[in-house]
This record gives structure tokens, sequence and C-alpha cells, in this order.
């Protein structure tokens, strides 16, 4: 297959017995194309040492074949202002964009109302992919002012969340239900509950409602006494947790809102010479890295970070491309460490 002259898709037809438009969908990682004829394609292609390009192509589809990751800005304990959370989906975002020849800019959210002006119609990024969001309440006009623009955008949160866009999200209520129950399983009858449960925060909002429906379902009415406010930093659940304390209120378990913060609610417990789990079981949810690695080992509810990743990046791109997508609920598994003390 030796040649004089650089290589071409056409040439690479010829030889796959295919025609030019089917060997530019094949290189360029789009769906619809047999696999053994992509495989075909992609040897031709090695052999040829041709190489697609890409300037040429992006002028031809108008598009930059590339995605935009943007994070919101997270008060964290370091320097990276990225929840945990985030940080485990990330490298199964950049590996699906690289499965689907697509590049991955990375970023912050900026607080104008432009992002798409940024972005896609700058052609920087075909589409955009956005974590986190701080208070919901505040941040839906933005996401109002990303639709009206026509911005190809997916998110990850709360799918039931009115005004969201198109969302990708955990199973936030089934959640915290089976968390709860599996307290109440325990013997555990007064578990308190840390986490902000509004609108504002409709995933921890979301976990609050499954675990009372998982109390109601046992006979036990909720208590509000034992609901504290909290976001999602340790700091804020060593105070939930201090609060909890100072009120007085009966209780033998916490469910937390996030593992960061039942984190920081087993350091104040632990100081108060509660011992966990067997004055007080603890589950968090996220399963973040830290959670394994706590003292002791916490209990949590799993959201499935390599598969949040991929869908996020497959179904941005399957709107991109104005295929029929929409929002997914994506399943929790609870995963049982020695904090709660089964």
């Amino acid at each position: 297959m030796g040649m004089q002259r650089k290589p071409t898709s056409f040439d690479i037809a010829q030889l796959a017995g295919v025609s030019q438009p089917t060997v530019s969908r094949a290189l360029r990682g789009e769906a619809g194309v047999n696999p053994a004829t992509r495989l075909r394609i992609e040897s031709i292609a090695k052999q040829l040492n041709y190489r697609v390009d890409k300037a040429a192509s992006n002028l031809r589809t108008r598009h930059s074949q590339t995605l935009a990751l943007l994070f919101f800005e997270d008060p964290t304990s370091d320097d990276s202002l990225i929840n945990p959370f985030f940080h485990s989906m990330l490298g199964s975002i950049i590996r699906t964009c690289a499965e689907h020849n697509h590049d991955l800019l990375i970023s912050f959210q900026q607080l104008s109302s432009d992002w798409h002006t940024d972005y896609e119609d700058a052609r920087k990024a075909d589409g955009l992919i956005l974590l986190g969001y701080g208070d919901f309440e505040l941040y839906r006009a933005r996401l109002k002012a990303l639709r009206d623009a026509g911005t190809h955008f997916v998110r990850w949160g709360s799918v039931l969340a009115e005004g969201a866009g198109l969302t990708i999200g955990c199973d936030n209520r089934g959640g915290g239900a089976e968390a709860t129950r599996h307290l109440l399983g325990l013997g555990r009858t007064r578990i308190a509950f840390l986490g902000t449960a509004s609108s504002h925060y409709p995933e921890f909002y979301e976990r609050y409602r499954g675990h009372a429906e998982a109390l109601a379902g046992a006979g036990l009415a909720v208590d509000p006494a034992l609901q504290i406010d909290a976001i999602t930093t340790e700091e804020s659940g060593a105070a939930a947790a201090q609060a909890l304390l100072d009120s007085g209120a009966d209780f033998d378990a916490i469910l937390a809102a996030s593992d960061l913060i039942a984190i920081g609610a087993m350091r104040v417990l632990q100081a108060a010479g509660k011992r966990i789990p067997e004055d007080v079981s603890v589950i968090g949810f996220d399963d973040i890295p830290a959670a394994s690695s706590a003292n002791p080992p916490l209990t949590t509810v799993m959201q499935d970070a390599r598969l949040a990743g991929r869908t996020l990046v497959e179904t941005l791109i399957g709107r991109i491309r104005e295929k029929p997508v929409g929002p997914a609920l994506l399943p929790t598994k609870l995963i049982v460490r020695k904090s709660c003390g089964a």
C-alpha cells in the first residue's frame, strides 16, 4: 500500500470498498458505521499513515469537535475549588471524549450570562458540560439564558428540578431511602439528616424525601429537630453535627447528604466522646475516595462516577448531532463499611 503522495480519504474509501462519507464518519467516531467496516477503515488508515485534517473537517461540518467542561467553584479544603465527586468523574469524561474523537476544554464557569458567546458562538466548543451549581434558585436564571440562546449543554444534578435543562443525575430519592432502610434494619430509629433540604439544593432535598419515605414506611414520623442544614463541605458537616449535639435532640444515627458532610460530622461526634458506630451509625452519599479512608471507613451511597461521565459526554454529543436524547436517572448502590456498624 505504499504511496508517493499524501493519502486521502478517497484512497481509503477505494481500498475499503466503501464511500468517502463513510470513511469520514468512521474516522470521526460517529455512530451508524458498521463495527467491522470501522475497523477495516481504521486499519487501512493506519497502514497509509493517514491523519484526519481536523481543521478542514471542522470547516465542513461547522463543528469544532471540542467540548467544554465547566466546573462551578465549590468551597474546598484545598486550592482546587472542585467537588471531590467531580474529580472522580473527570477521568471518565476525558476517556469518553477521546473515544468519540473530541477534544476537551476544562475551565470554571464564568459568572456572566453569555457562556454561549464565550464558547459555542466563538466555536471554541460545540457544547458545554456543567458540573456544580451552588444555590439552584440563583443558578436557574443562568440555565434559562443558555436555553434561550440555543446553547448545547448538559449538566449533572437533579433530573427532577424544574427548569434545569438537559440533566443527568443519580436516583437521589432511591439512594436516600435505601440508606435509611439500612439504618432501620440495624435497629436505629432516631436518624438525623444533615443537609439543606429545600429547592435551593434539589439533590439534597430528594435524598431527604427518600429518607422521610423510608421512615414513613417503617411507621415512624419525621422529627423536624433531626434535620440540620448543611452544604457540601467538611466544615459545614462539623457545624451541623455540633448544632445537633447542642440541641440536645436524641439521635442514634446520621444520614448525611454528602460524604464531606459525614466526614466533618464524624470528627465532631468523636471529639464529643460519641463512639462510631456503637453510639451513632453514620452514612454518607457520593463514595468519594476519602470515604474509604475515613476513620472509621464510611458507609455511603455510591454514585457511579464512571457511568456518569460517559453518559454526560454521549448525551451532549447526541444533542449536538440533533439525535433524540433526554435526561437520565442513574442507579445508586449502598456501599457498607464500618461507620454504620453492619
